[in-house]
């Protein structure tokens, strides 16, 4: 693993997916995250991060839900997976997210330039 776009890759591979509640959306507020990812993200202006922080929401949150679902990042998937960041209404997926999958995900966090979605 020698760059961003591959680590990404492959971590995501490794974090399990599960259903969410229909119309919940209690983990899509403001996060942040690297530069890597934000570049695969639609740009948005000032106004439309200003009104969704206004509302603590992230602004790729639409009326249906996530509108960068296949691209959202890495701590976006993490929500749910892990007793650490647990889904509010319980959901989560029949295997919860490795140990050491996790503690690489926020090393690379940690590791990475991070900016607000």
């Amino acid at each position: 693993m020698n760059n961003n776009g591959e680590i990404i890759e492959i971590l995501r591979e490794r974090i399990p997916s599960f259903e969410c509640t229909k119309g919940c959306h209690d983990c899509c507020g403001p996060v942040t995250t690297s530069s890597e990812e934000m570049s695969r993200l639609p740009v948005k202006t000032d106004a439309e991060h200003e009104a969704a922080l206004d509302e603590y929401n992230c602004v790729h949150l639409g009326p249906n839900g996530c509108t960068v679902y296949e691209e959202r990042p890495l701590i976006c998937r993490l929500f749910g997976t892990t007793p650490r960041m647990a889904c509010p209404n319980g959901c989560r997926p029949e295997e919860m997210i490795d140990v050491k999958t996790e503690r690489q995900i926020h090393y690379y966090i940690a590791n990475t330039r991070q900016v607000l979605v």
